[in-house]
């Protein structure tokens, strides 16, 4: 096992990188194959939700190990759906080739390729779900999302960006598609590709549809950027002009602010539907969106709280994609990845998402700051899990968790590098405004550091010490300790927000944010009072904060509330019962189910309703407005 281990920074940054196909008990048997791998996928099954697989493999006689990939960037953990293969079958010359899978690594199948064999004939089926327990549905009867590293096995030890696949794929009649892969030719209902590295293509996948429209977000540029949009039915595609020109501002907006673009083309993947799952993940030349089907016929309604998700997954394609740090860069898809700087991978990429959001229209400014209200809020108060944790330990939470659900996320924290890591790079930004008389904020950095070629997509890596370097060379200053100490700190990263002017304070009457956020997840949200939220259908308690009133009371997630003061329990009733124990100076009293047990209990709050806003600060400079001005 090849293992390096470089320190960033004392018991703080560490990158490790187990680059070696040894690392999952995997010997490079057979170096790059000798030829083009030709993949072919039938994606007609949509009854089913089985994508069936049909594949080529050139070889050399000899000991070979297949893998089926399972560190896909960008998901941040080793989850591979392998539990969805089935199926696989291998042939060389027409004959049956047995297989086995290997004992330490479910990932990899190993088999002798007999002599006068040069390419294998494999099939397999792809089971995608059929119900979102079993995982995000991605087939459903009007669309479908192909990725790749579903339906791809690879030779060990190959360099993936050195492996050629041409790839075919075939979709049900009527259906239209979308990838940043090209269409080399439509042949009996299939659609081939031009070939491209395994690399490209498993960084390409493929939104299809029965309901589908394309919009042009540069019209007569040179380099195309397209927005594609599948629905679960025709009557959701109907976007305004309006609509359309925020999304072009976004474009405008990403380009001013890196000053160049790393792709030769890009294409926007979006799904609108109650019934394929929501997605938001990034790609070079691509990104994979999925949404409420509601997001252009209630434009000013709940879906304006996904507003950013566009923004954010472009923002990937500087961030992430083109620069890249180096414990996530790899030669395969079934090694580790390190997750160090996931606090500027992801962090950043929120901090700008939001930015962007607000400065091409898509977000009201007002709303960027109640967004941001609510993010300042979560680490005033709801995060005592920082008395135990870092940000930059959460960094590990993909792989920790893998993003299942948590019994009580203020305390375990729950990939924090995202939210935690937005209001350091707040405070980086003022920081470097207040540090250049107002000459030079973070746009300069995200210039310099995130800039290239146009049409330059070919990886750079980067390390922390670059970050720092990249930070001196806009205005000279201890950004290393000034990380450090925030990233490394039992304490929340809040002084951003005073340094830009503004500080969090709490209202009696939700913001839009806040009232949209409820309609949207159909909760009454009363963190910041007691401690806890509520499903409005079953009043079943979603959320407890720990060390909070209800936590103190006894109250978990889980729980069901029958009774709220003697009356059956509704949202409304929970609402209504804090204003009253705040009026009469008393403790609200309810009645709870906890499992088949029935206990009553009584919560002592009477502080009334506490919903985060901002407010400016007198005297000092708005930097946060500026912030989010176009440019």
């Amino acid at each position: 096992m090849t293992l390096a281990v470089r320190i960033l920074a004392p018991a703080l940054l560490i990158a490790v990188s187990l680059s070696s196909p040894d690392a999952q008990a995997v010997a490079p048997d057979q170096a790059r194959p000798p030829g083009t791998l030709r993949l072919e996928v039938d994606a007609t099954d949509v009854a089913r939700r089985v994508l069936r697989v049909r594949q080529r493999v050139p070889v050399r006689p000899g000991a070979l190990t297949l893998l089926f990939p399972q560190w896909i960037q960008g998901h941040h953990s080793p989850v591979g759906p392998i539990d969805k293969f089935a199926g696989l079958r291998i042939l060389g010359n027409g004959r049956p080739i047995a297989w086995h899978r290997d004992a330490l690594n479910v990932y990899a199948f190993r088999l002798v390729v007999p002599d006068g064999v040069a390419e294998l004939e494999l099939s397999f089926d792809m089971l995608t779900p059929t119900g979102g327990t079993q995982g995000r549905v991605v087939m459903t009867p009007d669309m479908l999302n192909v990725q790749w590293n579903q339906v791809v096995l690879y030779p060990a030890g190959s360099d993936v960006r050195d492996v050629e696949v041409a790839a075919g794929l075939k979709l049900p009649s009527g259906w239209q598609s979308a990838s940043a892969l090209e269409v080399g030719s439509h042949q009996g209902g299939c659609l081939n590709y031009r070939p491209v590295s395994l690399d490209t293509l498993l960084d390409s996948p493929v939104f299809a549809g029965r309901h589908y429209r394309q919009f042009d977000l540069s019209p007569g540029a040179q380099t195309p950027v397209r927005l594609n949009v599948f629905a679960d039915a025709a009557k959701y595609l109907e976007a305004t002009p309006e609509q359309i020109r925020f999304h072009r501002e976004l474009l405008s907006q990403a380009y001013k602010l890196f000053g160049s673009h790393p792709f030769d083309r890009y294409d926007f993947l979006f799904s609108l539907s109650g019934q394929m799952g929501g997605i938001g993940l990034e790609h070079q030349r691509s990104s994979e969106n999925g949404l409420d089907v509601d997001y252009f016929t209630s434009w000013d309604g709940p879906g304006v709280l996904r507003h950013d998700l566009l923004a954010h997954e472009l923002v990937h394609a500087w961030n992430g994609k083109y620069r890249r740090p180096a414990g996530i860069v790899s030669s395969d898809f079934n090694s580790p990845l390190s997750g160090d700087l996931l606090w500027v991978y992801e962090g950043q990429t929120k901090y700008w998402g939001q930015v962007l959001a607000a400065r091409s229209g898509l977000w009201r400014p007002e709303f960027a700051r109640e967004a941001l209200a609510q993010t300042a809020a979560r680490y005033s108060e709801d995060r005592p899990g920082l008395a135990w944790r870092t940000l930059q330990d959460t960094v590990y939470d993909p792989v920790i968790a893998q993003r299942r659900p948590k019994s009580y996320t203020s305390y375990q924290l729950a990939e924090d590098y995202y939210a935690g890591a937005q209001l350091v790079w707040l405070a980086v930004d003022a920081k470097l405004r207040e540090l250049s008389g107002e000459r030079h904020s973070l746009d300069d950095f995200a210039r310099a550091f995130f800039g290239g070629r146009n049409g330059d997509y070919r990886v750079k890596a980067y390390d922390f010490e670059q970050v720092v370097s990249a930070l001196d060379g806009i205005v000279e200053f201890d950004w290393a300790g000034y990380l450090r100490d925030r990233l490394g700190a039992h304490a929340p990263p809040l002084d951003g927000l005073a340094a830009s002017g503004w500080t969090l304070v709490y209202g009696e009457v939700p913001g839009d944010f806040e009232k949209f956020s409820e309609e949207k997840t159909k909760t009454v949200d009363l963190t910041y009072s007691l401690g806890m939220s509520m499903s409005k259908a079953d009043s079943v308690v979603a959320s407890v904060r720990w060390d909070g009133p209800a936590f103190e009371a006894g109250i978990a997630p889980g729980n069901t509330v029958i009774a709220i003061d003697g009356y059956a329990s509704n949202g409304e009733r929970l609402k209504d019962a804090v204003s009253a124990a705040k009026e009469a100076g008393r403790g609200i009293d309810l009645l709870i189910k906890d499992g088949d047990a029935i206990k009553s209990v009584r919560i002592d709050y009477r502080g009334g309703h506490r919903y985060p806003k901002l407010e400016r600060i007198q005297g000092r400079p708005d930097r946060l407005s500026e912030i989010y001005a176009p440019k």
